[in-house]
């Protein structure tokens, strides 16, 4: 049967591109070692390796959630601690106060450490962080958590200014966790504590004044409530900090998994890449030299 050279030509030059492809997409998936380099190589495991990635994606950005949520809460927990301190060397103040056998200058004297404490205690309420945003205010972050109206009386000079906001931040699938704390309650405390300073500073005040000593049992009832507020609070957030450390470790694990898949199908296999690179290089030289042969010959030639 006789070929036309037309025919002849064009069915090696299909040859000779399917071998040379061949050649260039392996040499492309040996250098990087991945086996699907455009999704037409493997629209299954394209598909997989899609959803694969997504999912380590989002898994990566709870895990950056709870990484920032763990500093905020561990900040609003050493913020909160001091606040327990203040609060407990007041009541023990207090109850110092509380003795009748106290003289008047005795009395006097605690003034300026329950002041300390007072003025420490709002100050710490009314922490920025460093954005400049309250911490202890709810959603109110641009407003102070305490007001402090120096015109009003004595025991209720100060107020709680923010809200009961709550602000929810992601970390899993269908889980949020709240990233901040508000310190109502706090007020009132303050307010029963100034109002003993108040009593305490007068000259002259007597131990046994029945006015001072139940301004003074306000207080130390104010001091057991505020503790209880803000111990509270302080278990809640460790409790919170647990949680996101066990979330943490599961995205972790998830993600881990997920990668081992991802290598498990996306991976490429030296081995067989590297024979079947080297049968279509052979196959290549072979289509080359019979070319060069085959084109040489003609109706003349004699064998």
């Amino acid at each position: 049967m006789r070929i036309a050279s037309s025919q002849f030509e064009a069915t090696m030059n299909r040859g000779l591109e399917f071998n040379q492809e061949n050649i260039s997409k392996l040499t492309e998936q040996l250098a990087d070692g991945n086996k699907i380099q455009v999704p037409s190589d493997d629209p299954i495991t394209a598909v997989r390796l899609s959803r694969l990635t997504r999912e380590d994606d989002t898994l990566n950005q709870y895990r950056a959630n709870i990484g920032a949520v763990k500093i905020r809460l561990s900040n609003n927990e050493t913020y909160l601690t001091g606040v327990v301190n203040d609060v407990t060397q007041a009541h023990d103040q207090l109850v110092w106060a509380s003795d009748g056998g106290n003289s008047s200058s005795d009395l006097n004297s605690m003034v300026q450490t329950l002041q300390s404490l007072r003025d420490s205690i709002y100050y710490s309420s009314n922490t920025k962080d460093a954005e400049g945003h309250y911490l202890f205010s709810g959603n109110q972050t641009g407003t102070p958590s305490l007001s402090f109206n120096a015109g009003a009386a004595a025991g209720s000079r100060y107020s709680y200014s923010g809200d009961q906001g709550e602000q929810k931040v992601v970390v899993g699938n269908g889980i949020t966790q709240t990233a901040n704390v508000n310190v109502q309650g706090l007020d009132t405390y303050l307010n029963q504590l100034d109002a003993a300073i108040d009593q305490l500073q007068t000259p002259g005040i007597n131990g046994t004044d029945p006015a001072l000593r139940a301004v003074l049992k306000t207080a130390l009832d104010g001091s057991d409530a505020a503790l209880s507020l803000v111990s509270g609070k302080i278990a809640d957030l460790g409790g919170a900090q647990n949680i996101l450390s066990t979330l943490d470790t599961n995205h972790a694990n998830v993600s881990l998994s997920n990668e081992t898949a991802m290598t498990d199908i996306g991976q490429l296999d030296y081995g067989v890449a590297s024979t079947q690179l080297n049968g279509y290089s052979t196959a290549l030289q072979a289509s080359y030299k019979a070319y060069a042969k085959i084109s040489s010959l003609s109706l003349f030639n004699i064998l």
